[in-house]
């Protein structure tokens, strides 16, 4: 995570609109990827936040304030929540870039923690503009907390997101579960590697190798070494690219 000093902020402001984000931007890792309908850029934030932008259109992806200043970024179009805990669902950074016409879109365990979004259970798909969204599994099986998971089957969502003919996938808080094995034609995912609350480097790996996305981004890392990962999938096919998403 890139923190902004005081006095960055402070000049960032005196920039409107436009300029304004572009020069925030630039404190951020940001990649750009090819696709049929045009370009997608990816934003690290930090944990579990990032914001996509393709097709004209921004999306946040758990927006938590902790991690940026949300009101010097572009207001969200999309927004998507995988799950209900506070590193990923904060509603302040929600008050900040959300606007009139911005979908919220959230896992069944954030049912009154937010309002006037849609709750998409695992296996619904629905469309939005010039995306496809499908909420997929995202739980624990080995890591639980007095006889219960951190996260439960059935609680919180990974997301498919797919534009024109590229899918991404988001993962939220996972294991690598069976249903990873099922996952078809990834072009770039994004999985969780903490413990207690999510994987190892190996899990990661395990579960990398079940789908084989193209480009694997770790996040959600706490202070796992990202190198582990990257020398246990040397060789695969895989490139792995670490951000700054601790």
């Amino acid at each position: 995570m890139k923190k902004l000093a005081p006095f960055v902020i402070l000049l960032l402001m005196a920039y409107p609109g436009k300029a304004q984000n572009k020069k925030l931007l630039q404190q951020y890792e940001r990649d750009t990827i090819q696709t049929v309908n045009g370009q997608i850029v990816i934003t690290c934030i930090g944990h579990g936040s990032l914001m996509l932008e393709a097709g004209g259109k921004v999306v946040h992806i758990d927006p938590v304030s902790i991690y940026a200043n949300y009101a010097l970024f572009p207001k969200a179009d999309i927004v998507l929540l995988t799950h209900e805990h506070d590193d990923h669902l904060d509603s302040r950074a929600l008050s900040l870039v959300a606007q009139p016409a911005t979908q919220t879109i959230a896992s069944q365990s954030c049912t009154g923690r937010i309002f006037s979004a849609m709750f998409m259970k695992n296996g619904e798909e629905t469309k939005l503009g010039d995306f496809t969204l499908k909420a997929v599994p995202a739980y624990n099986v080995v890591h639980v907390r007095g006889g219960v998971p951190y996260h439960p089957k059935g609680d919180g969502n990974g997301y498919l997101f797919t534009y024109g003919e590229t899918i991404i996938y988001i993962a939220g808080d996972t294991e690598d579960i069976p249903e990873m094995a099922e996952l078809k034609d990834i072009d770039i995912a994004f999985l969780p590697m903490n413990l207690p609350f999510t994987m190892t480097p190996k899990m990661v790996a395990d579960g990398a190798r079940s789908f084989m996305p193209k480009i694997l981004y770790p996040y959600h890392m706490g202070k796992t070494d990202p190198q582990l990962l990257v020398d246990l999938l040397r060789g695969s096919g895989i490139e792995v690219r670490v951000r700054d998403l601790r």
